[in-house]
């Protein structure tokens, strides 16, 4: 009997786009994300880092993350394991490691640290357990699952977790001596061999990738760069957290994962297809997986028009999604007209006017000032000199006028 896995990560609980609040839609979504575990009748969860957006997140997304994280693991009947990303206090995700065992939830902040054991009776329990490594043994699953776990951490920080007497190594060296080590040593024999990371990671020589707008880099120029030819050739799976795209790096036969987001976080993500992945494994057999498509959240959506009527009728067509907005004219957009479109739709997040440039005429005439008009006439000349020409509006003038009084 085949082993199926669930791997998902990002889950940025807490997080705003710009003063936006995400967490209904992290509700709705999380909830989807358990219904398909249960369908699915998944054995293990894996979570790969990112799960707050701050080191310091909201009370109401702590509760959703705890709450999540024990429906998913069923009170102890399947283990769910989750790891820190760059977004998480890793002392954050550590501290409540005694309760969430006992719920069958193993946690991983550090780096190279070492999980501790225990077993939920008549269901599962962690037989081996070192720095950076752990076995799971499930009641209903004969094989072993071994699992390395490198939660994130910056280039220092993991040379120090892993002990590198030698400073300048590069992070690809130590950190691919240390999974090489872990795997030679408890990999020996027939077992599903699992690496879950998070880590930005891709092609030796490939194409550099993407890193979402609004994201904490993990790339600085190529030195946290990991390549996925370091990853042992007996771990047959490799989760990753960090890149919000659901994609494939490595090799066909030994899948490198990124699960991508459960949503869509910034508008350069708009119109991505979000997934969690499924795996079915067996030892001694190459994994399997399938995408899941998910279905919850509201879509991001960039668009532009050449009259604020347009914008609006889309917009009413559009309610559910969230906007980025841009409003082509000649004239600056006024009160009246910022408040259509702010009625006619509760998701619009950023307004762009775009001005088109005024008569090149008109702009040569504003190169000379006459100094011995009066305050109107001046802030009429600085404007127009600012904005290439461009008049400032009616509704303008009187905040002027409204401020010289």
């Amino acid at each position: 009997m085949g082993l199926k896995i669930l791997h998902t990560a990002d889950w940025h609980l807490g997080k705003r786009l710009d003063n936006f609040s995400r967490l209904d839609e992290q509700r709705i979504v999380l909830d989807e994300i358990c219904e398909i575990a249960e369908r699915e009748a998944v054995d293990v969860v894996l979570v790969a880092g990112d799960l707050f957006d701050t080191f310091n997140p909201p009370v109401e997304a702590v509760e959703l993350f705890y709450k999540t994280l024990k429906r998913l693991a069923k009170n102890g009947e399947r283990p769910v394991i989750a790891i820190a990303g760059n977004h998480d206090s890793p002392e954050r995700i550590d501290a409540p490691d005694p309760l969430a065992r006992e719920c069958g939830i193993i946690l991983v902040g550090l780096p190279h640290a070492e999980v501790t054991p225990f077993e939920i009776e008549n269901q599962f329990k962690i037989s081996k357990s070192t720095n950076g490594f752990f076995e799971l043994r499930l009641d209903r699953f004969k094989q072993p699952i071994r699992i390395l776990h490198t939660p994130y951490a910056n280039e220092v920080r993991l040379k120090k977790a892993l002990d590198t007497e030698d400073k300048g190594a590069a992070l690809n060296e130590v950190l691919g001596e240390s999974w090489q080590a872990l795997a030679d040593k408890y990999c020996k024999t027939k077992g599903v061999n699992l690496l879950i990371s998070h880590l930005y990671m891709m092609n030796r020589n490939g194409e550099l990738l993407e890193e979402p707008d609004g994201e904490k880099p993990l790339k600085v120029g190529n030195a946290d760069i990991v390549y996925s030819d370091i990853i042992p050739e007996q771990v047959q799976y490799t989760a990753l957290g960090h890149l919000h795209r659901a994609h494939q790096v490595g090799v066909e036969d030994r899948p490198v994962v990124y699960s991508g987001s459960p949503l869509s976080y910034s508008f350069s993500e708009a119109g991505q297809q979000k997934y969690v992945m499924i795996l079915e494994a067996e030892a001694g057999k190459p994994i399997t997986y399938t995408k899941v498509a998910l279905e919850s959240g509201r879509q991001l959506s960039r668009v532009k028009f050449n009259s604020v009527d347009d914008a609006v009728e889309w917009l009413v067509a559009n309610p559910y999604h969230l906007v980025e907005l841009t409003i082509v004219s000649d004239t600056f957009l006024n009160g009246d007209d910022i408040k259509r479109l702010y009625t006619a739709h509760d998701g619009i997040i950023t307004i762009i006017p775009q001005v088109t440039l005024g008569d090149k005429g008109e702009q040569a005439n504003v190169k000379q000032v006459n100094l011995e008009q009066d305050m109107q006439g001046l802030f009429r000349d600085y404007f127009k000199q600012r904005n290439k020409g461009q008049e400032p509006n009616e509704e303008l003038m009187d905040l002027f006028n409204e401020i010289l009084d």
